[in-house]
């Protein structure tokens, strides 16, 4: 039994409804909702023939149809077949244009971005640069023993790290330390600060105190392990209630188990850092390397510095995501990512 052009067009209309209606599709509701040139009768004996095929599914509950995994695949590959740059390109880089000086902040709104525009929930790792340089550290006092380390990387990234010390330092003290780290690290990569490094920091530090401070140590080991925290991957999502938009999770104990797994971030990094050498990759339902998102469909796109793939973004949902509009915008998203790097990064994240 050949899947010939006929049942390819009954196929896609029974895709298209499902994701519109997320309804068991019919016979009859398919002839009288789609122009398919034949009767009833015979798109019945046809998605009978998908179903044998492996196409279509029959729920227990339902006396229509709905799309497989199968499906879905088919009609991704052979059908969405969209080279040009879409009319999302434009809506994009205008949003995006309103705050690109920080990129924490601009990677966070480009998440808010593609799940607003998409409905479902999206997923951006940030740019890996693991040869990151330091721009300035800065520490604050707080409130009593407490101290605020502020860092900037050259690729404007900036973390806050509050540290909790056993006795006080004296905000004099403060900044001249904060004076000296600066005049020993900024512009160093983070490769680059080891042991000798540390302790020779540590040293001087000493001196200008004229004395030897369990304090200093304890906030020596707090400033390094957070900078090298920067060669670690961060993860930025949206959208994370758009699924209860979507009648497959309106069972509580399915959006939980779901949630639970977006918000695991290793879960997230294993599952947008999977090679598969495509600077677009879709994966459906179980093709997934998770169960929990075994009626899920991930839709993601690599972005590039130079040339070269330094992070991924994404979105996932439902199987019977609208795939017609939701890859054309994480495209659309993906180059503007691009071109806004190239352009207004790449002087802070060149090594």
């Amino acid at each position: 039994m050949e899947l010939n052009n006929r049942k390819v067009n009954i196929l896609k209309a029974i895709i298209h409804s499902y994701i519109e209606e997320g309804e068991a599709v019919g016979s009859r509701t398919l002839s009288k909702k789609y122009d398919l040139g034949v009767s009833s009768a015979t798109i019945r004996n046809e998605m009978s023939d998908l179903e044998e095929l492996g196409y279509l599914i029959k729920p227990h509950t339902s006396a229509g149809r709905v799309p497989s995994d199968k499906a879905y695949r088919l009609y991704v590959d052979n059908i969405l077949i969209d080279k040009n740059k879409s009319k999302y390109y434009k809506q994009i880089k205008k949003i995006l244009q309103e705050d690109i000086n920080e990129m924490e902040m601009f990677l966070r709104n480009s998440s808010r971005i593609l799940a607003q525009l998409t409905k479902y929930t999206s997923l951006i790792i940030a740019p890996q640069f693991k040869k990151s340089k330091l721009k300035h550290v800065q520490l604050v006092p707080v409130s009593g023993r407490k101290v605020l380390i502020v860092m900037i990387m050259q690729n404007n990234i900036v973390k806050n790290v509050l540290l909790n010390l056993k006795t006080p330092i004296p905000e004099n003290q403060l900044n001249k330390i904060s004076n000296l780290l600066n005049e020993k690290l900024t512009g160093l990569r983070l490769d680059m600060i080891d042991l000798s490094m540390k302790n020779r920091i540590k040293k001087e530090i000493y001196s200008i105190r004229n004395q030897y401070d369990q304090k200093i140590d304890e906030l020596m080991k707090v400033l390094i392990s957070s900078l090298n925290e920067y060669d670690k991957i961060d993860v930025y999502s949206d959208g994370l209630n758009n699924m209860l938009n979507f009648p497959e999770y309106n069972d509580t104990e399915k959006i939980r188990e779901f949630l639970s797994f977006v918000e695991d971030k290793d879960n997230i990094v294993k599952l947008l850092l999977k090679n598969t050498g495509e600077d677009l990759d879709i994966t459906i339902g179980h093709e997934n390397i998770f169960d929990e998102i075994s009626k899920c469909s991930l839709i993601t796109a690599t972005y590039k510095f130079n040339g070269i793939t330094v992070g991924k973004l994404g979105v996932i949902g439902p199987t019977r995501m609208d795939y017609k509009t939701a890859i054309p915008i994480v495209k659309a998203l993906s180059n503007n990512i691009n071109e806004i790097i190239e352009k207004n990064f790449k002087d802070q994240i060149k090594e």
